[in-house]
């Protein structure tokens, strides 16, 4: 599924693709007052439908005021709230300053975009 979401700033888009163990999303263009409220409904939708960790990919994504932070709190407790996990999956380096000088950072978990397996160590 693809939604894009126009803003007065710069277009973005929002794709969403279900694996075995979750769901993808990812996110291209701001995250601002114009764009939030799309995005928002788009992922309260794949919560309810679901289930597994919620993968929100951000490398392409830029924080645009603080309604793109609030939304990411807001994800993060509505998919707690639905036995869900809510992952940042390779923020770009701009928005993992805002969410350390925010403190977002303990909050919001992060995984590396590499491979999902751990590896064994003897």
């Amino acid at each position: 599924m693809t939604l894009n979401v126009q803003s007065s700033q710069r277009p973005g888009a929002i794709h969403i693709t279900s694996g075995p163990d979750g769901h993808d999303i990812y996110i291209d263009g701001r995250l601002d007052v114009h764009t939030v409220p799309d995005i928002r409904d788009a992922i309260h939708a794949v919560i309810n439908q679901g289930t597994g960790d919620l993968r929100l990919h951000l490398r392409e994504a830029e924080i645009g005021d603080a309604t793109g932070l609030g939304v990411l709190v807001h994800l993060h407790r509505r998919a707690t709230r639905a036995d869900r996990r809510l992952l940042l999956v390779d923020p770009s380096d701009r928005t993992s300053r805002l969410l350390r000088g925010c403190r977002l950072d303990r909050i919001l978990a992060r995984r590396a975009s590499g491979s999902t397996v751990a590896p064994l160590t003897a």
